[in-house]
């Protein structure tokens, strides 16, 4: 029998992997609840934010407190690309069938993928964690480090602010309407192009902001898009896509899953991810928390 602090252990790796996961596929979620687009992309904004957030830590070395500063800097400039690659590219493809979409961002994951390796090269790179979030703290017997900590509370801190802006704000109100009919938003005189454009510098930031807090704890390598671009669709997909709480709760979900599926069969725990993530395709394709499709 496995002790209570080893199962809670298991537990807290779980939850900080869906936090992780959860500030990837909110963004992906997000962009798809509001502009019907599946951005296959979204996972080489979350690599070029990894690289960023280690190349503005080089060049902040000496400065106090650089990883915070890097990890700014990363997000705020993965967020103005992807304005960038909504406005010149993704607005030409709105309203035309899915397979446009898919052919264009997976078209930018090669593009990216190339480009962040003739700047940074092919190397393993990575980011001390900031001091200050260094040690661990004794939970039931269990050790959290502090940074993993930091984690889970910037997941429900976001979950919680996302929540709050779509619900109690203008912003919000406008965003929820455009997900249920942007020719009518359109027609009572909003600007529908800018709110695309917004949610889609949002979704970016949060690629991006992921992507440089996960550098303290993994390597910063090619490929690591692909890796968690599934990893984020398989969490939209348990939740249900467009569902803001449906991301959050697959992304726990899945964390759970795999962290315990380690545990109790080893070699089959991505197999046990993708076994739920089928069952519940077949029981409900709109997933847990979502809506079908009209």
């Amino acid at each position: 029998m496995f002790e209570v602090s080893f199962l809670f252990g298991q537990f807290l790796g779980g939850l900080t992997t869906a936090m992780f996961l959860f500030l990837i596929a909110s963004g992906l979620s997000l962009v798809f609840g509001v502009m019907r687009v599946l951005n296959f992309a979204h996972g080489s904004f979350y690599m070029i934010g990894a690289y960023l957030a280690w190349q503005a830590v080089q060049w902040l070395a000496p400065a106090l407190h650089s990883f915070w500063l890097a990890a700014v800097v990363a997000a705020v400039g993965v967020a103005l690309l992807g304005g960038l690659i909504e406005a010149l590219l993704l607005r030409h493809i709105y309203g035309r069938e899915e397979l446009y979409q898919l052919l264009l961002t997976y078209a930018l994951v090669l593009i990216l993928g190339d480009a962040a390796k003739i700047i940074w090269g092919t190397q393993q790179l990575s980011v001390s964690r900031p001091p200050m979030l260094a040690g661990g703290i004794e939970v039931l017997g269990a050790t959290l480090p502090t940074y993993n900590l930091f984690i889970m509370l910037t997941g429900v801190a976001i979950a919680v602010a996302g929540w709050s802006v779509l619900t109690r704000s203008p912003a919000g109100r406008m965003v929820r309407a455009a997900a249920l009919d942007r020719e009518m938003l359109g027609a009572l005189g909003a600007n529908v192009g800018a709110l695309y454009t917004g949610m889609f510098v949002v979704s970016s930031f949060l690629a991006g902001l992921s992507g440089a807090l996960v550098t303290p704890i993994q390597s910063i390598v090619p490929g690591m898009d692909v890796e968690i671009i599934v990893e984020a669709f398989i969490v939209v997909v348990i939740g249900g896509l467009g569902s803001f709480w449906g991301t959050f709760w697959g992304s726990v979900i899945y964390g759970q899953v795999l962290s315990f599926g380690i545990l109790i069969l080893p070699g089959f725990s991505l197999f046990s991810v993708f076994a739920l993530m089928a069952v519940i395709l077949i029981v409900r394709p709109w997933g847990l928390f979502g809506r079908p499709l009209r």
